[in-house]
C-alpha cells in the first residue's frame, strides 16, 4: 500500500482506537455520531497514510492484522500522552482512563486491580480484568483486548510458553518466584499443617481450571499437572474452586500468595516438592506500556512484597 504525504491526525487515531475495540465500523460510526461512509472512507485513509493494511474487512465486521494490532498500541499512546498534555497544561479535566488486564486465577492479580482503580485519577474509566484461560490471555493480549497479562511458567513449560509468545510478537517478564503451596479450606484436616506432600494429597480431590480446547498440560495453571489424581475435578472461575475447596476439601496447587480480604476461607500450604513457579506479566515485544498499566504492576509488585517474597527485574 502506498503511502500518502501528509501526517496522521489525532482524530484518525482516535476513530482507529474505537473501531478496534467494537470491532465494527458501524458500530464505532453510531458512538462516533458519524455516518458510517465517512468513519470507513477515514480508515482507508488512515491506512494510506501509513502504508499498511490495518484493518481485515468482511461481512462479521473488521479485525487488527498484525500491523493493526501493533499500531493500535501507538495509537493508545499518543491518545494518552495527549491527554495528558491538555490536563496539566490546558486545565481540562482528566480524560476517560482504559486498561484491559487478563490473567490467569490469582487473587492477588485482583487485589492489585482494586488498588489501582481505587488510585485513578478522574471521575470516568473503562477498565477490564479478566480471569481466564492461559491461551485467551495470549491471545487477549496479542489482539490488543487487554495491555497486558499474568500468568506462570516453569522448567516444564517454559519452552512451549516462550515460543507462543515470541510467535505473537509478546514477552515474558519475571515479577516473582513462588515457592509452590497448595490452596485448601481452613477446616480442611492439612490446615494444621507446616508443610504438606504429595502423599498427603492422595485421598482428596485435586481441583484445577479448565483449558477448554487447549487443556494441554503446558497450559495448565497448576504445576505438576502431568501427575495423576484418582479424584480430579476441572472448574472454570475462582468462586467455584474455592466453594469445592470448603465443602470437599478439595485442593490446588498455586503460588501461596492470597488475600485474606478477598479470600478468608481459604489458606496456603506450603507444598514439598522441588519446584519454582515463575509469576511474570506478558505484552508486545514493541508497545510501550501505557502509565497506567505500569501503574498496575506497581500495585501488582506491592502486593506481592507484603507477603515478604522476592521480586525479580
Amino acid at each position: 500500500m502506498a503511502r500518502r504525504t501528509g501526517g496522521v491526525t489525532l482524530q484518525q487515531l482516535h476513530s482507529f482506537i474505537e473501531v478496534a475495540a467494537e470491532g465494527s465500523i458501524s458500530a464505532a460510526a453510531d458512538l462516533l455520531f458519524v455516518a458510517q461512509p465517512t468513519l470507513s472512507a477515514a480508515m482507508k485513509d488512515l491506512e494510506t497514510r501509513v502504508g499498511r493494511n490495518l484493518l481485515v474487512r468482511s461481512a462479521r465486521g473488521v479485525a487488527l492484522t498484525t500491523d493493526g494490532a501493533e499500531f493500535l498500541g501507538y495509537a493508545k499512546q499518543v491518545v494518552e500522552q495527549v491527554a495528558l498534555l491538555e490536563q496539566r497544561y490546558l486545565g481540562r479535566p482528566p480524560s476517560r482512563r482504559l486498561l484491559g488486564v487478563s490473567t490467569q486465577h490469582y487473587s492477588f492479580a485482583v487485589d492489585a486491580f482494586v488498588r489501582m482503580v481505587k488510585r485513578t485519577e478522574g471521575a470516568e474509566y473503562e477498565f477490564s480484568l479478566r480471569e481466564t484461560r492461559t491461551w485467551d490471555i495470549i491471545e487477549d493480549v496479542r489482539t490488543l483486548r487487554s495491555e497486558l497479562g499474568v500468568l506462570y511458567r516453569n522448567d516444564f513449560n517454559r519452552d512451549v510458553i516462550d515460543k507462543l509468545l515470541r510467535d505473537s510478537g509478546l514477552a515474558f517478564h519475571p515479577l516473582f518466584l513462588a515457592e509452590p503451596h497448595i490452596f485448601i479450606s481452613r477446616k480442611n484436616p492439612l490446615a494444621a499443617r507446616g508443610r504438606a506432600t504429595l502423599a498427603d494429597l492422595a485421598d482428596l480431590p485435586r481441583l484445577t481450571f479448565d483449558q477448554g480446547a487447549n487443556n494441554s498440560f503446558y497450559f495448565a495453571e497448576e504445576i505438576l499437572s502431568t501427575l495423576s489424581s484418582p479424584q480430579e475435578i476441572r472448574v472454570s472461575d475462582r468462586a467455584t474452586i474455592f466453594n469445592l475447596m470448603i465443602g470437599l476439601d478439595g485442593y490446588t496447587i498455586s503460588t501461596g500468595i492470597i488475600s485474606d480480604d478477598l479470600d478468608p476461607e481459604i489458606i496456603a500450604v506450603p507444598l514439598d516438592v522441588d519446584e519454582r513457579i515463575e509469576i511474570g506479566w506478558i505484552g508486545h515485544t514493541a508497545i510501550p506500556l501505557t502509565e497506567l498499566a505500569q501503574r498496575y504492576l506497581e500495585e501488582v509488585r506491592a502486593v506481592v512484597a507484603g507477603f515478604g517474597v522476592t521480586l525479580l527485574g
